[in-house]
C-alpha cells in the first residue's frame, strides 16, 4: 500500500503530464496549421503553460512529499513506484535548479526563434536569425550551467543528459571520432563499388503530394499507426498522451523525402503508442530517452525502409500509387536506388553510412558554442570547414548549410547526438530481432511487421523509464551498445 505522500505525488506528475499534453498540441499546432501572425500570441501561450508546469515542480510542497515517501519506500511501494519515485526526485532536483522567470523566457525564445529560422531557411539568411539564436543561446548557456551543478558534469553534458539520462560526451564522444576516422576510407570502398556497378536508373517526374499522402498513411497503418500525417518543413512526430501525431515532408518533384520521414516518424509513434498505459501519465511511463527513440524511428527508416526484402514488398506499392511501370519500378532497381551513397549537404535526406557524419558535425559546433570556443557568429564558416574535412564537400548555400535545422532554433541543445546513438542502437535491435525472429525477413517481404512491431513492444516500449538505456539495451540484445556492430552492418550491407 503506497504512502499518502506518494499518491499525492502521483496525483501532481499526473496533472503535469496533462499540462504538457495541452503543450504538445499547441506546439504541433505552431508547426503544421497555425498562421505566422499568430507566432506571439502562441509563444506567450506556450511560456504561461511552461511557467506553470514548472510550478508544479518546483512547489516546496514537492519536496516535502518527496522526502516523506523516499522514508518510507522499501516497504510501501511496488519496484515500479520506487523507480517513479526516483524519476520524481531527478525531474524535481532539475526544474528547481531553473527558476521561473527562465523557463518562462526560454519558452518565449524559442518560440519566437522557430518562426524567424523559417524565413531565414528560405531566404538563404544567417544575419536575420543570428540575434534571435543568441538569445536562445545565452538561455541555454545559464540553463546548461545551472543543470550541471545538480548533474556533477559539464554544461553541454547537462544540456545532453535532458534527451538522454546519464548520458556523457566521454562515452560516446570516441565513439563519434572514430566513426570520423574510419568513415573515409569506407566512403572510397563504397564509391568505388558503386562506379563498377550499372547506376539505378531514374524515377523522375511529378508526384502529387494527395498521391504521397495516402501512401505514407497507407504505410504507417501497415506499421500499426492510425492518427494524422500532415505536411510540414520538418517532420516531427508530437502531439500528447493517446492523441500521437506526425508530419511528413512532401515534394511534388521526390516521392523518396515523404516516404523516408514518414517511416521515420511512424518509428517514433509507434514508441510512444507502445509505452506503458497503466504509467502513461508518470514519468516511469515516458520513454526512456531520444537516443531509444531515434533507434526505434531509425529501425523503420533504416534497418527495415533499406532491407531488401522490404523492398521486395514496396515496389508495387509505389508504381501503383504513381501510376508509373516500367523497369526504374522494379525491386531491383528499388535496391540499388537505397543501397546508393552521396556526399549530400541535407541531414535529413543522408543516406545511413554519411548520416553520423551529419550528426558529429553538429555535436562539435554545438559544444563548442555552449563552451564559448565558438562565437555564434562563425557558425556558417565553422560549419563549412567541418562539413569539407568530414565529407569532403562544401555546401553551396547557408540553407543547405547551418540553416537547415530547426532543433537550435526551438532549444534543442544537446539534442544531435542521440541520432547516431540511436542509429547504432537501431543496428543492435535489429540484429536481435532477427535472431529472436527467424521469419523476420520473409515477414518484411510480405508486409507484415506485426511481429517486430510486438518484438519492440516487448523489449523496449512496454519499459517506459523502468530500465536504463544501458540495461534496456543489454535485456534486449545480450550486450551494451556496441558501435563496432553498426559498422558491420553498413559493410554487410553496402559491400557485401
Amino acid at each position: 500500500m503506497s504512502s499518502p505522500a506518494y499518491r499525492r505525488l502521483e496525483a501532481r506528475f499526473a496533472r503535469r503530464s496533462a499540462l504538457q499534453g495541452a503543450m504538445g498540441i499547441l506546439t504541433w499546432d505552431s508547426r503544421t496549421m497555425m498562421p505566422d501572425t499568430a507566432g506571439p500570441s502562441r509563444a506567450e501561450q506556450l511560456a504561461a503553460l511552461e511557467h506553470t508546469v514548472h510550478g508544479l515542480l518546483v512547489d516546496p510542497v514537492v519536496g516535502a512529499l518527496l522526502a516523506e515517501a523516499e522514508a518510507t519506500a522499501q516497504g510501501d511501494l511496488s519496484d515500479w513506484q520506487q523507480v517513479n519515485l526516483r524519476e520524481m526526485r531527478r525531474e524535481h532536483d532539475l526544474a528547481s535548479a531553473l527558476p521561473g522567470d527562465l523557463v518562462e523566457a526560454e519558452a518565449r525564445a524559442v518560440s519566437h526563434c522557430e518562426l524567424v529560422w523559417r524565413e531565414a531557411r528560405r531566404n538563404n539568411d544567417f544575419a536575420l536569425l543570428q540575434p534571435s539564436l543568441q538569445a536562445v543561446l545565452a538561455i541555454k548557456r545559464e540553463v546548461g550551467q545551472r543543470r550541471a551543478a545538480v548533474l556533477g558534469c559539464g554544461a553541454y553534458d547537462a544540456l545532453h543528459d535532458e534527451f538522454e539520462p546519464g548520458s556523457r560526451g566521454t562515452e560516446f564522444g570516441p565513439l563519434f571520432d572514430a566513426y570520423a576516422a574510419w568513415l573515409p576510407g569506407f566512403l572510397q570502398r563504397v564509391e568505388a563499388r558503386q562506379d563498377a556497378e550499372p547506376a539505378p536508373l531514374p524515377m523522375d517526374g511529378t508526384f502529387p503530394v494527395a498521391a504521397q499522402q495516402e501512401l505514407a498513411l497507407s504505410i504507417a497503418r501497415r506499421l500499426g499507426y492510425h492518427g494524422r500525417i500532415d505536411p510540414t518543413l520538418h517532420a516531427f512526430c508530437g502531439g500528447a498522451t493517446g492523441d500521437v501525431r506526425i508530419t511528413s515532408r512532401f515534394d511534388e518533384a521526390d516521392w523518396f523525402k515523404s516516404l523516408k520521414s514518414s517511416l521515420h516518424e511512424t518509428g517514433h509513434a509507434l514508441y510512444e503508442l507502445g509505452r506503458p498505459a497503466d504509467w502513461a501519465a508518470q514519468p516511469v511511463g515516458r520513454a526512456r530517452g531520444l537516443a531509444v527513440h531515434e533507434s526505434q524511428s531509425l529501425t523503420f527508416d533504416m534497418q527495415v525502409g533499406r532491407h531488401p526484402r522490404f523492398l521486395e514488398w514496396l515496389a508495387p506499392l509505389l508504381a501503383q500509387a504513381y501510376g508509373r511501370s516500367g523497369p526504374a519500378w522494379t525491386a531491383d532497381n528499388l535496391k540499388r536506388r537505397f543501397r546508393r551513397v552521396e556526399r549530400s549537404f541535407i541531414r535529413v535526406d543522408a543516406d545511413e553510412v554519411t548520416y553520423p557524419a551529419h550528426v558529429i558535425l553538429r555535436w562539435r559546433l554545438e559544444q563548442a558554442m555552449i563552451e564559448g570556443r565558438l562565437d555564434l557568429a562563425d557558425l556558417p564558416d565553422a560549419w563549412n570547414q567541418g562539413f569539407r574535412d568530414l565529407l569532403g564537400v562544401t555546401p553551396p548555400d547557408l540553407a543547405r548549410g547551418c540553416l537547415q535545422d530547426v532543433h537550435w532554433s526551438c532549444g534543442l541543445w544537446g539534442y544531435f547526438p542521440t541520432y547516431t546513438l540511436g542509429a547504432m542502437m537501431a543496428a543492435q535491435l535489429f540484429d536481435a530481432a532477427r535472431r529472436g525472429l527467424p521469419g523476420l525477413e520473409d515477414d518484411l517481404a510480405r508486409g507484415d511487421f506485426g511481429p517486430l512491431v510486438d518484438w519492440l513492444r516487448a523489449h523496449v516500449h512496454r519499459w517506459g523509464r523502468f530500465r536504463s538505456s544501458r540495461d534496456l539495451l543489454l535485456q534486449a540484445t545480450g550486450t551494451p551498445l556496441d558501435a563496432g556492430l553498426f559498422q558491420r552492418h553498413l559493410e554487410t550491407r553496402y559491400l557485401a
